[in-house]
């Protein structure tokens, strides 16, 4: 069995076609499919199941992917360290974030650090905070940048605090409370809510701040980002809470003060066992502290 094999067996999972696996792979079809025959071979079993108008895994190719990666992700790893043992950052950079991040300028930070390490290759992942956590946890991401209600804090990864910041209420500019410089939790409980998913980190900064006040509220409608709740706040079909720090970049929609607003606290974490090269220099130009702050 070769590196080789299994970087062409990744290519195909990943792209449903021998064809796309081979342009990315640099190689001609006919040389990558043998390969991969080859490696059958050897295993025992087919990988693929391959039909005139689709690609996709066999039972034996899902149970091999897993194991693939991880080799590959070994191999990568070890050539990085020996270019940082001798002054080069090279590999892969795997961030994670939440669409309201506001605490750092991700894209200008990958900016300066792109222009300082060329030959790091960097992955960007937009999801939930609980998700992120467990990204980082298994190793598919390596750093993140997450919020969560100050009741709340990262478990099981290496945790940094970058800021805190209260929600505001979003409504759009022809609403009734358009106009109102401050508004307060109960008010706003008459209102129909555009929030994100039941049971995510951004959802229960609000629900939590209900709650304790003593108040429900009607969320018409889930979303699973952040952009797209502005959209339908836009339209008035219902209004929202939103960090603070995020919402000067928001068009279409009015932002009003909450008088009691929850508060939430943005983070950025990554493994507390190991980190990449790439994933070092990234927090050393974040001004990140090389102390670990744990649980």
């Amino acid at each position: 069995m070769e590196f080789q094999q299994m970087r062409y067996v990744v290519a195909v999972a990943e792209t449903n076609s021998f064809t796309r696996a081979a342009e990315r792979c640099l190689v001609v079809q006919s040389a990558l499919s043998h390969q991969i025959a080859r490696l059958e071979r050897e295993l025992g079993a087919r990988l693929f199941e391959r039909t005139s108008r689709r690609v996709r895994l066999t039972p034996a190719g899902e149970a091999f992917l897993p194991a693939a990666r991880q080799c590959l992700d070994a191999a990568e790893r070890a050539a990085a360290e020996v270019a940082a043992a001798v002054g080069e950052i090279r590999g892969r950079l795997a961030v994670g974030l939440i669409p309201t991040v506001a605490a750092v300028d991700i894209p200008g930070a990958l900016r300066d650090f792109r222009q300082q390490y060329p030959h790091v290759r960097i992955s960007l992942r937009v999801g939930a905070s609980e998700d992120l956590v467990e990204q980082v946890k298994q190793g598919a991401t390596d750093v993140a940048f997450l919020g969560l209600p100050t009741t709340a804090r990262p478990q099981g990864v290496a945790a940094h605090e970058l800021a805190r910041d209260r929600l505001v209420a979003v409504v759009a500019p022809d609403h009734p409370l358009a106009d109102k410089p401050v508004v307060n939790l109960r008010r706003l409980s008459t209102e129909v809510f555009v929030d994100l998913p039941a049971g995510t980190a951004g959802r229960a900064q609000s629900d939590q701040a209900f709650s304790a006040a003593g108040l429900s509220r009607d969320v018409a409608f889930e979303v699973t980002t952040a952009d797209f709740i502005t959209r339908l706040v836009g339209q008035n079909l219902g209004v929202a809470m939103l960090p603070s720090a995020y919402t000067p970049q928001l068009t279409g929609v009015i932002t009003i003060e909450v008088a009691d607003a929850p508060a939430r606290v943005e983070y950025v974490i990554w493994s507390r066992f190991s980190r990449t090269p790439a994933a070092t220099a990234f927090l050393a130009n974040l001004d990140i502290p090389a102390t670990l702050d744990t649980e």
